[in-house]
Protein backbone atom coordinates (compact mmCIF):
# COMPACT_ATOMS: atom_id res chain seq x y z
CA UNK A 1 0.00 0.00 0.00
CA UNK A 2 1.51 3.05 -1.20
CA UNK A 3 0.02 5.22 2.04
CA UNK A 4 1.57 4.37 5.26
CA UNK A 5 -0.77 4.56 8.06
CA UNK A 6 -0.02 4.91 11.47
CA UNK A 7 -2.29 1.36 12.45
CA UNK A 8 -0.58 0.91 15.58
CA UNK A 9 -2.85 3.25 17.18
CA UNK A 10 -3.88 1.10 19.81
CA UNK A 11 -0.62 -0.03 20.91
CA UNK A 12 -0.16 4.06 21.78
CA UNK A 13 -2.98 3.65 23.23
CA UNK A 14 -1.99 1.25 25.89
CA UNK A 15 1.32 3.14 26.21
CA UNK A 16 -1.02 6.19 27.01
CA UNK A 17 -3.17 4.84 29.80
CA UNK A 18 0.01 3.21 31.39
CA UNK A 19 1.79 6.34 31.12
CA UNK A 20 -0.71 9.07 31.91
CA UNK A 21 -1.10 10.37 35.30
CA UNK A 22 -4.52 11.30 36.81
CA UNK A 23 -3.19 14.75 37.95
CA UNK A 24 -4.77 16.71 41.29
CA UNK A 25 -8.04 15.19 42.49
CA UNK A 26 -10.90 16.88 42.01
CA UNK A 27 -13.50 16.84 44.42
CA UNK A 28 -16.05 18.68 42.61
CA UNK A 29 -19.32 17.10 43.55
CA UNK A 30 -17.93 16.06 46.86
CA UNK A 31 -17.11 12.71 48.60
CA UNK A 32 -20.11 10.38 49.22
CA UNK A 33 -21.62 10.35 52.56
CA UNK A 34 -21.57 6.86 52.97
CA UNK A 35 -20.65 3.48 50.98
CA UNK A 36 -22.76 3.91 47.81
CA UNK A 37 -23.31 1.01 44.88
CA UNK A 38 -23.21 2.43 41.39
CA UNK A 39 -23.44 0.19 38.16
CA UNK A 40 -21.94 1.78 35.08
CA UNK A 41 -23.13 -0.07 31.98
CA UNK A 42 -21.35 0.99 28.59
CA UNK A 43 -22.20 0.60 24.71
CA UNK A 44 -19.11 -0.15 22.55
CA UNK A 45 -17.65 3.14 22.30
CA UNK A 46 -13.74 2.55 21.38
CA UNK A 47 -11.91 1.39 24.44
CA UNK A 48 -15.38 1.85 26.29
CA UNK A 49 -16.25 -1.47 25.25
CA UNK A 50 -13.35 -3.05 26.35
CA UNK A 51 -13.65 -4.35 30.45
CA UNK A 52 -9.90 -4.46 30.55
CA UNK A 53 -9.48 -1.30 29.99
CA UNK A 54 -12.42 0.22 32.01
CA UNK A 55 -11.57 -1.76 34.51
CA UNK A 56 -8.26 0.41 34.43
CA UNK A 57 -10.24 3.64 34.40
CA UNK A 58 -12.86 2.44 37.60
CA UNK A 59 -9.55 1.52 39.45
CA UNK A 60 -8.05 4.93 39.61
CA UNK A 61 -11.84 6.56 40.12
CA UNK A 62 -11.86 3.98 43.39
CA UNK A 63 -8.76 5.00 44.70
CA UNK A 64 -9.55 8.56 45.26
CA UNK A 65 -13.28 7.81 45.81
CA UNK A 66 -13.22 4.73 47.75
CA UNK A 67 -16.59 5.17 49.01
CA UNK A 68 -18.31 4.63 45.62
CA UNK A 69 -18.12 1.50 44.71
CA UNK A 70 -18.52 0.98 40.63
CA UNK A 71 -19.43 -1.71 38.79
CA UNK A 72 -19.52 -2.71 35.40
CA UNK A 73 -21.35 -4.14 32.05
CA UNK A 74 -20.15 -3.57 28.72
CA UNK A 75 -23.33 -4.06 26.56
CA UNK A 76 -23.09 -4.07 22.52
CA UNK A 77 -25.38 -2.70 19.54
CA UNK A 78 -27.31 -5.87 18.87
CA UNK A 79 -28.43 -6.56 22.29
CA UNK A 80 -28.05 -3.75 24.51
CA UNK A 81 -31.46 -1.59 23.99
CA UNK A 82 -33.34 -4.88 24.77
CA UNK A 83 -31.33 -5.57 27.80
CA UNK A 84 -31.98 -1.61 29.37
CA UNK A 85 -35.56 -1.89 28.43
CA UNK A 86 -35.65 -5.21 29.98
CA UNK A 87 -33.53 -3.42 33.25
CA UNK A 88 -36.75 -0.14 33.03
CA UNK A 89 -39.55 -2.83 33.20
CA UNK A 90 -37.85 -5.02 35.64
CA UNK A 91 -36.78 -1.51 37.39
CA UNK A 92 -33.57 -2.57 38.12
CA UNK A 93 -31.83 0.09 35.92
CA UNK A 94 -27.98 0.99 35.83
CA UNK A 95 -26.83 4.34 37.58
CA UNK A 96 -24.66 5.56 34.89
CA UNK A 97 -24.87 4.62 31.20
CA UNK A 98 -22.34 5.30 28.67
CA UNK A 99 -24.03 6.09 25.12
CA UNK A 100 -24.55 9.22 22.58
CA UNK A 101 -27.99 11.87 22.56
CA UNK A 102 -30.40 9.62 20.55
CA UNK A 103 -30.70 7.27 22.96
CA UNK A 104 -29.97 9.38 26.27
CA UNK A 105 -31.81 12.55 25.16
CA UNK A 106 -34.15 11.17 22.81
CA UNK A 107 -35.21 7.92 24.23
CA UNK A 108 -34.94 7.85 27.56
CA UNK A 109 -34.53 11.32 28.10
CA UNK A 110 -37.65 12.04 26.38
CA UNK A 111 -39.30 8.83 29.05
CA UNK A 112 -38.64 10.76 31.46
CA UNK A 113 -36.45 7.93 33.07
CA UNK A 114 -32.69 10.15 33.16
CA UNK A 115 -31.46 12.93 36.20
CA UNK A 116 -31.11 16.14 34.86
CA UNK A 117 -27.35 16.80 34.68
CA UNK A 118 -27.46 20.79 34.26
CA UNK A 119 -25.73 21.02 37.51
CA UNK A 120 -22.13 19.80 35.95
CA UNK A 121 -22.83 21.63 32.90
CA UNK A 122 -22.54 24.74 35.11
CA UNK A 123 -18.53 25.12 35.13
CA UNK A 124 -15.73 26.48 32.90
CA UNK A 125 -14.85 23.31 31.72
CA UNK A 126 -18.04 22.83 29.64
CA UNK A 127 -18.26 26.28 28.08
CA UNK A 128 -15.66 24.95 25.99
CA UNK A 129 -17.31 22.19 24.59
CA UNK A 130 -18.70 22.78 21.06
CA UNK A 131 -21.74 24.40 20.53
CA UNK A 132 -22.55 22.04 17.91
CA UNK A 133 -22.27 19.11 20.50
CA UNK A 134 -23.98 21.21 23.32
CA UNK A 135 -27.39 21.64 21.20
CA UNK A 136 -27.78 17.69 20.99
CA UNK A 137 -27.44 17.03 24.91
CA UNK A 138 -30.15 19.03 26.20
CA UNK A 139 -34.02 18.65 25.71
CA UNK A 140 -36.23 21.71 24.15
CA UNK A 141 -36.53 22.69 28.23
CA UNK A 142 -33.25 23.03 28.35
CA UNK A 143 -32.17 19.90 30.70
CA UNK A 144 -29.53 18.21 29.83
CA UNK A 145 -29.11 14.41 29.79
CA UNK A 146 -26.10 13.89 29.03
CA UNK A 147 -22.37 15.00 29.60
CA UNK A 148 -20.41 14.88 26.63
CA UNK A 149 -16.92 13.18 26.41
CA UNK A 150 -15.91 12.58 22.76
CA UNK A 151 -17.06 13.23 19.29
CA UNK A 152 -16.58 12.01 15.79
CA UNK A 153 -17.67 13.48 12.13
CA UNK A 154 -18.04 10.85 9.73
CA UNK A 155 -16.97 11.84 6.03
CA UNK A 156 -16.23 10.38 2.52
CA UNK A 157 -13.03 8.93 0.84
CA UNK A 158 -11.94 8.48 -2.93
CA UNK A 159 -9.25 6.42 -5.00
CA UNK A 160 -6.46 8.90 -5.22
CA UNK A 161 -4.67 6.88 -7.88
CA UNK A 162 -8.07 6.69 -10.13
CA UNK A 163 -8.53 10.59 -9.71
CA UNK A 164 -4.98 11.01 -10.17
CA UNK A 165 -4.59 9.07 -13.31
CA UNK A 166 -8.06 10.01 -14.91
CA UNK A 167 -7.65 13.89 -14.21
CA UNK A 168 -10.21 14.04 -11.43
CA UNK A 169 -7.71 15.35 -8.90
CA UNK A 170 -7.68 18.81 -10.12
CA UNK A 171 -10.96 18.99 -8.46
CA UNK A 172 -9.83 18.06 -5.43
CA UNK A 173 -8.28 20.63 -2.33
CA UNK A 174 -6.07 18.59 -1.17
CA UNK A 175 -5.04 20.81 1.68
CA UNK A 176 -8.03 20.84 3.32
CA UNK A 177 -9.98 17.61 1.87
CA UNK A 178 -12.77 19.72 0.35
CA UNK A 179 -14.56 20.44 -2.67
CA UNK A 180 -17.16 22.15 -4.43
CA UNK A 181 -20.51 20.34 -5.70
CA UNK A 182 -19.05 21.49 -9.75
CA UNK A 183 -15.85 19.83 -8.89
CA UNK A 184 -17.72 16.62 -7.95
CA UNK A 185 -19.90 16.85 -10.64
CA UNK A 186 -16.33 17.28 -12.89
CA UNK A 187 -14.61 14.60 -11.34
CA UNK A 188 -17.41 11.96 -11.77
CA UNK A 189 -17.37 13.02 -15.77
CA UNK A 190 -13.75 12.99 -15.47
CA UNK A 191 -13.91 9.67 -14.05
CA UNK A 192 -16.59 7.84 -16.28
CA UNK A 193 -14.30 9.29 -18.95
CA UNK A 194 -11.50 7.45 -18.28
CA UNK A 195 -13.44 4.13 -17.96
CA UNK A 196 -14.60 3.80 -14.26
CA UNK A 197 -17.73 2.30 -14.87
CA UNK A 198 -19.32 2.53 -11.40
CA UNK A 199 -17.90 5.62 -9.59
CA UNK A 200 -19.92 5.88 -6.60
CA UNK A 201 -23.22 4.28 -5.34
CA UNK A 202 -26.06 5.70 -3.60
CA UNK A 203 -26.63 2.51 -1.34
CA UNK A 204 -30.14 2.08 0.18
CA UNK A 205 -30.68 -1.68 0.93
CA UNK A 206 -31.02 -0.40 4.52
CA UNK A 207 -30.68 2.15 7.40
CA UNK A 208 -26.62 1.41 7.49
CA UNK A 209 -24.01 3.82 6.82
CA UNK A 210 -27.08 6.02 5.65
CA UNK A 211 -25.28 9.39 7.49
CA UNK A 212 -23.38 9.08 4.53
CA UNK A 213 -26.44 9.22 2.15
CA UNK A 214 -27.92 11.82 3.90
CA UNK A 215 -24.74 14.11 4.30
CA UNK A 216 -24.33 13.60 0.73
CA UNK A 217 -27.91 14.56 -0.55
CA UNK A 218 -28.06 17.87 2.19
CA UNK A 219 -24.36 19.32 1.47
CA UNK A 220 -24.69 19.26 -2.65
CA UNK A 221 -27.19 22.34 -2.53
CA UNK A 222 -27.27 23.32 0.99
CA UNK A 223 -30.20 21.90 2.10
CA UNK A 224 -31.50 20.55 5.71
CA UNK A 225 -32.81 17.45 7.46
CA UNK A 226 -34.64 19.42 10.20
CA UNK A 227 -35.31 22.20 11.58
CA UNK A 228 -32.63 24.21 13.67
CA UNK A 229 -35.13 23.09 17.29
CA UNK A 230 -35.23 19.65 16.12
CA UNK A 231 -39.14 19.82 16.00
CA UNK A 232 -39.53 18.27 12.18
CA UNK A 233 -38.27 17.33 9.53
CA UNK A 234 -37.44 19.97 6.83
CA UNK A 235 -36.11 17.64 4.00
CA UNK A 236 -39.18 18.13 1.57
CA UNK A 237 -37.27 21.28 0.13
CA UNK A 238 -36.23 22.33 -3.52
CA UNK A 239 -32.28 21.99 -2.30
CA UNK A 240 -32.41 18.10 -1.46
CA UNK A 241 -35.33 17.65 -4.44
CA UNK A 242 -32.04 19.42 -6.72
CA UNK A 243 -29.36 17.32 -5.03
CA UNK A 244 -31.52 13.69 -5.53
CA UNK A 245 -32.27 14.93 -8.85
CA UNK A 246 -28.82 15.53 -9.63
CA UNK A 247 -27.53 12.03 -8.35
CA UNK A 248 -30.02 10.59 -10.22
CA UNK A 249 -28.99 12.12 -13.63
CA UNK A 250 -25.72 11.89 -13.20
CA UNK A 251 -23.61 9.03 -15.44
CA UNK A 252 -21.91 6.74 -13.04
CA UNK A 253 -23.50 7.60 -9.92
CA UNK A 254 -25.76 4.46 -9.18
CA UNK A 255 -28.72 3.95 -6.99
CA UNK A 256 -28.01 0.40 -5.44
CA UNK A 257 -31.37 -1.18 -3.30
CA UNK A 258 -29.32 -4.36 -2.80
CA UNK A 259 -26.43 -2.87 -0.21
CA UNK A 260 -25.59 -0.77 2.62
CA UNK A 261 -22.86 0.80 3.81
CA UNK A 262 -20.78 -1.87 5.00
CA UNK A 263 -21.35 -3.97 1.57
CA UNK A 264 -20.01 -0.04 -0.22
CA UNK A 265 -17.18 0.31 1.92
CA UNK A 266 -15.95 -3.23 0.53
CA UNK A 267 -16.80 -2.60 -3.46
CA UNK A 268 -14.60 0.97 -2.48
CA UNK A 269 -12.29 -1.32 -1.24
CA UNK A 270 -12.08 -3.92 -3.41
CA UNK A 271 -11.57 -0.89 -6.47
CA UNK A 272 -14.84 -1.88 -7.69
CA UNK A 273 -15.78 2.08 -6.60
CA UNK A 274 -13.65 5.24 -7.02
CA UNK A 275 -15.68 6.90 -4.38
CA UNK A 276 -17.14 5.70 -0.63
CA UNK A 277 -19.99 7.91 0.89
CA UNK A 278 -19.53 5.62 4.28
CA UNK A 279 -15.97 6.18 5.79
CA UNK A 280 -14.38 7.74 9.15
CA UNK A 281 -10.77 7.29 10.50
CA UNK A 282 -12.26 3.80 12.20
CA UNK A 283 -13.24 2.50 8.85
CA UNK A 284 -9.70 3.03 7.60
CA UNK A 285 -7.79 1.48 10.00
CA UNK A 286 -9.99 -1.76 10.03
CA UNK A 287 -10.02 -1.81 6.27
CA UNK A 288 -5.95 -0.97 6.23
CA UNK A 289 -5.63 -4.07 8.29
CA UNK A 290 -8.13 -6.28 6.95
CA UNK A 291 -7.61 -5.61 3.58
CA UNK A 292 -4.03 -6.62 3.25
CA UNK A 293 -3.98 -6.62 -0.67
CA UNK A 294 -5.87 -2.82 -0.79
CA UNK A 295 -3.25 -1.16 -2.80
CA UNK A 296 -4.33 2.78 -3.47
CA UNK A 297 -4.00 5.28 -1.70
CA UNK A 298 -7.44 6.37 0.27
CA UNK A 299 -7.93 10.01 0.55
CA UNK A 300 -11.01 11.17 2.91
CA UNK A 301 -12.95 14.13 1.93
CA UNK A 302 -15.73 16.33 3.04
CA UNK A 303 -18.84 16.18 1.41
CA UNK A 304 -19.15 18.37 -1.62
CA UNK A 305 -21.38 21.42 -1.37
CA UNK A 306 -22.31 24.62 -3.48
CA UNK A 307 -21.84 27.17 -0.98
CA UNK A 308 -18.72 26.24 0.74
CA UNK A 309 -20.19 25.36 4.59
CA UNK A 310 -19.82 21.85 5.34
CA UNK A 311 -21.86 19.93 7.39
CA UNK A 312 -20.85 16.67 7.95
CA UNK A 313 -22.40 14.09 10.27
CA UNK A 314 -21.10 12.98 13.69
CA UNK A 315 -21.63 11.03 16.87
CA UNK A 316 -21.27 12.31 19.87
CA UNK A 317 -20.89 9.83 23.31
CA UNK A 318 -20.94 10.82 26.74
CA UNK A 319 -22.28 10.14 30.13
CA UNK A 320 -26.05 10.03 31.41
CA UNK A 321 -27.47 9.14 34.78
CA UNK A 322 -31.09 7.33 35.44
CA UNK A 323 -32.69 8.29 37.98
CA UNK A 324 -33.77 5.73 39.88
CA UNK A 325 -34.77 7.71 42.77
CA UNK A 326 -31.71 7.47 44.79
CA UNK A 327 -30.27 10.97 45.32
CA UNK A 328 -27.05 9.44 47.18
CA UNK A 329 -26.59 7.00 43.68
CA UNK A 330 -27.25 9.73 41.22
CA UNK A 331 -24.55 12.54 43.55
CA UNK A 332 -22.02 9.59 43.24
CA UNK A 333 -22.58 9.15 39.23
CA UNK A 334 -22.35 12.38 39.34
CA UNK A 335 -18.93 12.18 41.27
CA UNK A 336 -17.81 9.84 38.50
CA UNK A 337 -18.64 11.63 36.06
CA UNK A 338 -16.64 14.98 36.84
CA UNK A 339 -13.85 12.71 37.70
CA UNK A 340 -13.85 11.76 34.14
CA UNK A 341 -14.22 14.99 32.40
CA UNK A 342 -12.72 17.99 34.57
CA UNK A 343 -9.35 17.65 34.97
CA UNK A 344 -7.72 18.07 31.50
CA UNK A 345 -4.98 15.00 32.25
CA UNK A 346 -8.03 12.25 33.21
CA UNK A 347 -10.31 13.77 30.17
CA UNK A 348 -7.28 13.11 27.93
CA UNK A 349 -7.40 9.51 29.08
CA UNK A 350 -10.88 8.95 28.89
CA UNK A 351 -11.13 10.17 25.49
CA UNK A 352 -8.35 8.29 24.45
CA UNK A 353 -9.96 5.53 25.33
CA UNK A 354 -12.92 6.33 23.07
CA UNK A 355 -10.28 6.30 20.08
CA UNK A 356 -11.97 9.57 19.22
CA UNK A 357 -11.83 12.72 19.84
CA UNK A 358 -12.59 15.46 22.43
CA UNK A 359 -15.53 17.41 22.28
CA UNK A 360 -13.73 20.81 22.90
CA UNK A 361 -10.86 22.12 21.27
CA UNK A 362 -7.94 20.08 21.90
CA UNK A 363 -5.84 19.88 18.61
CA UNK A 364 -2.65 18.41 20.14
CA UNK A 365 -4.06 15.03 21.22
CA UNK A 366 -3.16 13.07 18.56
CA UNK A 367 -0.01 14.86 17.85
CA UNK A 368 2.22 11.81 17.55
CA UNK A 369 -0.30 9.97 15.12
CA UNK A 370 -0.50 11.30 12.03
CA UNK A 371 -3.37 9.45 10.89
CA UNK A 372 -5.71 10.91 13.79
CA UNK A 373 -4.06 14.00 12.92
CA UNK A 374 -5.30 13.83 9.37
CA UNK A 375 -8.83 12.85 10.32
CA UNK A 376 -8.72 15.54 13.13
CA UNK A 377 -9.58 18.69 10.22
CA UNK A 378 -12.75 17.47 9.88
CA UNK A 379 -14.21 17.61 13.57
CA UNK A 380 -14.15 21.51 13.00
CA UNK A 381 -16.85 20.78 9.81
CA UNK A 382 -19.76 18.74 12.25
CA UNK A 383 -23.15 19.78 11.52
CA UNK A 384 -26.33 19.87 13.13
CA UNK A 385 -26.88 16.95 15.29
CA UNK A 386 -30.23 16.57 14.13
CA UNK A 387 -30.55 12.59 15.46
CA UNK A 388 -32.45 13.75 18.22
CA UNK A 389 -35.39 15.26 16.89
CA UNK A 390 -38.81 12.97 17.50
CA UNK A 391 -39.38 10.31 15.25
CA UNK A 392 -35.70 9.07 14.44
CA UNK A 393 -36.00 5.51 14.02
CA UNK A 394 -39.24 5.79 11.77
CA UNK A 395 -37.48 8.55 9.72
CA UNK A 396 -34.71 6.71 8.88
CA UNK A 397 -36.54 3.60 7.56
CA UNK A 398 -38.28 5.72 5.69
CA UNK A 399 -35.04 7.68 4.87
CA UNK A 400 -33.66 4.13 2.62
CA UNK A 401 -37.15 3.60 1.69
CA UNK A 402 -37.59 6.67 -0.38
CA UNK A 403 -34.10 6.73 -1.75
CA UNK A 404 -35.03 3.41 -3.21
CA UNK A 405 -37.83 5.20 -4.73
CA UNK A 406 -35.87 7.70 -6.23
CA UNK A 407 -33.59 4.97 -8.00
CA UNK A 408 -36.63 3.64 -9.59
CA UNK A 409 -37.23 6.40 -11.66
CA UNK A 410 -40.14 8.12 -9.44
CA UNK A 411 -41.38 11.21 -9.10
CA UNK A 412 -38.78 12.73 -7.07
CA UNK A 413 -40.56 16.13 -5.57
CA UNK A 414 -43.34 13.60 -5.16
CA UNK A 415 -41.36 11.09 -3.39
CA UNK A 416 -39.86 13.47 -0.87
CA UNK A 417 -42.97 15.07 0.39
CA UNK A 418 -44.06 11.42 0.95
CA UNK A 419 -41.17 11.11 3.06
CA UNK A 420 -41.46 14.53 5.01
CA UNK A 421 -45.08 13.40 5.78
CA UNK A 422 -43.88 9.93 7.18
CA UNK A 423 -41.57 11.29 9.21
CA UNK A 424 -43.85 14.35 10.61
CA UNK A 425 -45.98 12.31 11.35
CA UNK A 426 -43.70 9.95 13.55
CA UNK A 427 -42.51 13.25 15.32
CA UNK A 428 -45.88 14.16 16.77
Amino acid sequence: MKKILSVLLCLALAVCLCSCGDGGVSKEGGDAAQNVDIALWTYPVGGWGNMSTLSSLVASFHRDYPNINVSIRALDYYTGDDEIEKAISGGELPDLVFEGPERLVANWGARGLMADLSDIWENEVSDGIYGSVRVACHDSAGKYYIYPLCMTTHCMAVNRDLFEASGAWQYVNEKDHTWTTDGFIAAVAALKAYGVENVASVYCGGQGGDQGTRALVNNLYSGSFTDSEHTKYTFDSKENVKALTLLRQLDGINFDPDIVGADEIGKFCSGELAMSFCWNASIEISQTISNPNLDFDIFPMTFPTDDGNYNLQGGVWGFGVFDNGDEAKIQAAKTFIRYMTDDRARYTRSVLTSTYWPVRDMPDIYANDRHMMEYGIFQQYMGDYYQVTPGWAEARTAWWNMLQRVGRGENIAEVVTEFAKTANSAAK
